[in-house]
């Protein structure tokens, strides 16, 4: 404790925003405080927390690329416990404005240094590219979680993902690992989401986590309403896998 995990997988739609949002709800539900800092232009873990983007004087664009505080852009969510730095349009050009920073890899870490010991988890969902944002991301953490969806070419450009941690870890950040590999959008009816599960467990053995998150039109439906699933529908099956999961990835209860 405290710990720090960048959601990561350059593969778009793979459940990384669906496990940071859904993840960081379950964590906080366990009593952990936690905090979601939305590093994805996209914004969807923003919307996806209930947060009206439009709304905000200021996101992690801001903190990023003018020095704004964090502090004075963390948004609380309607969970107990649970913290979001919101993004908004404004990130789609911060890969260009940061170029010409200095130490431009390194913004987000510094930021996140000034609440260190205010959050248990901080869970930072990277945007589904490897460029400076998610090298922001990956220099900020710890830990890296990979999501894998349970199908084809679900392992593809995860080599070049894994090449990329390499690089962060000799150049910026000693202390990263690939701690945690999550499956999700597995679908039971089928026997190729059976057949990718064996062969990432084959491939990262027991950095796999034993729950596997399914496929569900529940899973889906929550963002349009910005609530975690927990929130939105308690007892569905998708709330039941990410409370397991929760309590896989952090041992129980504080």
């Amino acid at each position: 404790m405290p710990r720090r995990l960048a959601v990561a997988n350059q593969k778009g739609g793979v459940g990384k925003t669906t496990t940071a949002v859904n993840l960081g709800a379950a964590l906080a539900e366990l009593g952990y405080r936690v905090l979601v800092v939305d590093l994805d232009p996209q914004g969807n873990a923003t919307t996806g927390l209930g947060i009206n983007a439009r709304a905000l004087e200021s996101s992690i664009y801001d903190v990023i690329l003018h020095d704004v505080p964090l502090e004075d852009v963390v948004e609380p969510t309607t969970l107990r416990n649970l913290f979001v730095v919101p993004a908004t349009i404004d990130l789609a050009g911060a890969e260009i404005e940061l170029v010409p920073l200095f130490s431009r890899e390194l913004r987000l870490r510094r930021a996140l240094e000034t609440v260190d010991g205010d959050y248990d988890y901080t869970l930072i969902d990277c945007p589904p590219s490897l460029g400076l944002l998610t090298v922001n991301g990956l220099a900020a953490a710890s830990e890296v979680l990979v999501p894998i969806q349970c199908e084809y070419y679900a392992l593809e450009g995860l080599g070049q993902l894994l090449r990329n941690v390499n690089l962060v870890q000799a150049n910026l950040n000693a202390d990263l690992d690939v701690s945690t590999i999550v499956l999700t959008m597995y679908d039971a009816r089928t026997r190729l989401a059976e057949q990718v599960a064996d062969e990432v467990r084959q491939h990262f053995g027991s950095r796999v986590c034993r729950n596997i998150v399914p496929r569900t039109v529940r899973l889906s439906e929550a963002p349009s309403f910005g609530q975690p699933i927990i929130v939105f529908d308690p007892s569905s099956r998708g709330a039941i896998a990410y409370r397991e999961l929760a309590k896989e990835v952090s041992g129980g209860a504080p």
